[in-house]
């Protein structure tokens, strides 16, 4: 597995090395009164749903893909049509307990062009059209339900990272917190960095705890990228353990054209040592946690001539959490027969992708129908209750 070399000069936090590395491009924090926890898990680049939770039951998808399946065989079977990937293998106890669940076929409304612009900044807004064009405001819906959650106030929103998420953009006050390189600072600067953290509760333990890391052992430091996302778990799961209740970031690295079966080999494990990391640090606070992985859109069905896939349309969401009814697939299966598929080439969706998190911030927080459809998720029909949380 690549290693990630942390020291002194490369990140002053766990958290922005991360950031740099190009494989998280951004943490968001909230806080509100509720016990209840929300995380949603970006995942930027199109996770390919048919890989990481296979139909093998289905009798058309060895055939759509079988040099993927020959570099990657099998799976670890969950029920009598799906498999899970053999790198999410220590995600199985999750599914067994309860705490592991996944849906299928699930798509924004915007579904012709299958741009990752357009597709991630309509996932970030909730863009209830087909263009997935953004409102006037150009903010996001956890934003939006973070004005309407009871006890929510200007402390709420702290964005970590190089940039913003559109997620977290809008009237809902929100901090912003970027990594700086250290050989940028003076020593004085670097002292007044210091004061900074020492005095921000928020910021303060993280920028400690990372600055410890880092001079650790002098240069030769490094950690795994499994050890860096195990520690990214466990700085979550301190803030929702405080005052925060929801948490976003976002994971790149999904974007498999090539090679799928090697690329997803690496970004699976890291995506199951965050949930795992944040169940752990989290102890019984993880019985009213709810974690949601988001991605664009789902990929072709067939494989293409280089062991991988190209941009589609239906796609998986996965969630983990002891609030949720889980060892369970939820959503409609459509089928991957030729002419069950949409134009011949993309699992047909069967639901708004946006269903998913509506209902959790209903059952989570309190948010009333009218204000997820009209507010949070505009133009959204909210549908029955998928029954996906307790």
């Amino acid at each position: 597995m690549p290693l990630i070399h942390l020291t002194r000069r490369s990140f002053l936090t766990c958290m922005g090395a991360a950031t740099a590395s190009g494989l998280m491009s951004e943490v968001v924090l909230a806080g509100a009164q509720s016990e209840n926890r929300l995380v949603v898990i970006l995942l930027r680049g199109a996770m390919d749903g048919l890989d990481v939770i296979r139909p093998l039951g289905d009798p058309d998808y060895a055939g759509l893909r079988p040099r993927i399946l020959e570099e990657t065989p099998d799976g670890i079977p969950l029920d009598g049509r799906f498999a899970l990937h053999p790198a999410l293998a220590d995600l199985l106890p999750l599914w067994q307990a309860g705490e592991f669940a996944f849906a299928h076929a699930l798509a924004l409304p915007y579904r012709a062009g299958r741009s990752h612009f357009i597709g991630q900044d309509a996932l970030e807004h909730g863009s209830g059209r087909a263009d997935g064009a953004l409102g006037p405001a150009r903010d996001g819906w956890l934003n939006r339900a973070l004005t309407l959650i009871p006890g929510a106030d200007g402390r709420t929103g702290l964005s970590v990272g190089q940039e913003r998420l559109l997620i977290m953009e809008g009237d809902a006050p929100a901090g912003h917190w970027f990594p700086v390189e250290e050989n940028l600072l003076s020593a004085q600067g670097r002292r007044l960095l210091d004061i900074l953290h020492e005095q921000d509760p928020l910021t303060g333990p993280i920028y400690a705890e990372a600055m410890n890391l880092a001079s650790a052992g002098g240069s030769g430091k490094v950690l795994r990228e499994a050890e860096m996302y195990s520690v990214l778990g466990q700085e979550l799961a301190r803030q929702l353990l405080g005052p925060a209740r929801i948490a976003a970031f976002s994971l790149n690295g999904w974007d498999t054209h090539q090679r799928q079966g090697h690329h997803l080999g690496q970004r699976l494990p890291l995506l199951a040592q965050v949930i795992l990391s944040l169940r752990a640090g989290l102890g019984a606070a993880w019985g009213k946690t709810l974690v949601l992985t988001l991605t664009e859109f789902g990929r072709t069905a067939r494989e293409n001539g280089t062991a991988g896939t190209d941009h589609g349309t239906g796609g998986a969401m996965l969630a983990a959490g002891g609030v949720l009814r889980g060892g369970r697939a939820f959503g409609a299966w459509p089928g991957l027969a030729e002419a069950n598929l949409l134009d011949r080439r993309d699992l047909m969706p069967t639901d708004d992708l946006r269903r998913y998190p509506a209902h959790a911030l209903r059952a989570l927080f309190g948010l009333d129908r009218s204000q997820l459809e009209t507010v949070v998720f505009p133009g959204l029909d909210l549908g029955s209750d998928p029954g996906f949380i307790l």
